[in-house]
């Protein structure tokens, strides 16, 4: 008996160089190679929910999520009705939708405040929503959040929009398994998923999804590229904590170190090839597949594959990057 394929779904997030009428195309070859979901980010480019709405009309068959939409920027009402506009617009797939507390770096660009109790509000955030998307009416008086007399006026039938928590560290892992559909761990190397998933059992049985970071190409190419985008990341806190969790301390240390003297080059040397290879994988289209299956050994229920477009054609790269995760299942 052959067991049931693993769901694979493809991340826009990565893609935005592309411009948002190549997610159209991305969504077409993702259904064409049975793709199972398509997801998109939202941070100062395109709206998420506008899309996935396009990417509603030009496929079929395609599960739609969002990957993260931060929720200092949007009130549970508010991703309510989009959310439902799209499991309308959607009516056979179904709805992940992927919430976040957003970094501080993006609430800055979007004159918001970062909170001081990202807990308490994730755990207020995602009872409201779920009010809200319950089609009854809804009073609610909260720590953060106060409504009265909300009501839906979508009707979703049966199918409902399911809930997804972005989580890195213990308390948010969690939280995510008592609260949530599922989780979405992102730069997370496939030796460190059997620990974060043992956090969110911890909490519940949520589905695991994470990004899967990998491109089909040449490592002397497109380390600088890659080097960079691991660079971002370990700035922020909440990243680098959970990249010395597994096992990239030293990487990190040296990193902030450098990037403190203001040697941006040493900064990034600092970034190992080890480091590279184990998040933001470069490699044959054998080795992106195995990469991709080191994931779902390690526990993972849907891999999403982010594809970096770090070649000369950069669509092209994408497409072959797909192609080669698509084996993996």
């Amino acid at each position: 008996m052959s067991r049931e394929k693993t769901p694979l779904g493809v991340t826009f997030g990565s893609l935005g160089v592309l411009g948002p009428r190549a997610a159209l195309e991305i969504a077409r070859a993702a259904s064409e190679m049975e793709y199972r979901s398509f997801w998109t980010v939202e941070a100062t480019g395109t709206d998420a929910f506008t899309l996935l709405g396009g990417v509603a009309a030009a496929t079929t068959g395609l599960d739609l999520a969002t990957g993260i939409v931060p929720i200092q920027l949007r009130t549970p009402a508010l991703t309510a009705m989009s959310a439902a506009t799209l499991q309308a617009l959607n009516p056979n797939g179904n709805i992940w939708l992927g919430l976040g507390v957003s970094a501080p770096g993006i609430l800055r660009q979007h004159g918001v405040e970062s909170t001081t109790r990202p807990i308490a509000l994730m755990r207020e955030y995602v009872a409201l929503l779920r009010e809200c998307l319950s089609g009854e009416v809804v009073n609610f008086e909260g720590d953060f959040y106060q409504l009265k007399k909300f009501r839906l006026g979508i009707r979703t039938g049966e199918r409902k929009p399911k809930i997804v928590m972005a989580a890195l560290n213990p308390q948010m892992l969690k939280l995510s398994g008592q609260i949530a559909d599922g989780v979405l761990l992102n730069y997370l190397p496939a030796s460190h998923i059997e620990t974060s998933i043992e956090q969110v059992r911890s909490g519940g049985d949520a589905t695991i999804f994470a990004y899967v970071h990998a491109a089909v190409g040449s490592f002397e190419r497109s380390a600088h590229s890659a080097r960079k985008d691991l660079f971002n990341y370990a700035m922020a806190d909440g990243y680098a904590n959970m990249f010395r969790a597994a096992g990239f301390s030293d990487e990190v240390d040296e990193l902030r170190e450098r990037h403190s003297a203001r040697d941006r080059d040493a900064a990034l040397a600092a970034i190992s090839e080890r480091m590279i290879q184990a998040i933001n994988h470069i490699g044959t289209v054998d080795e992106v597949s195995d990469f991709v299956k080191s994931y779902i050994d390690a526990g993972v229920e849907h891999p999403v594959l982010m594809p970096l477009p770090w070649g000369e054609d950069r669509l092209a790269t994408t497409l072959d990057t797909m192609r080669a995760a698509a084996l993996a299942v």
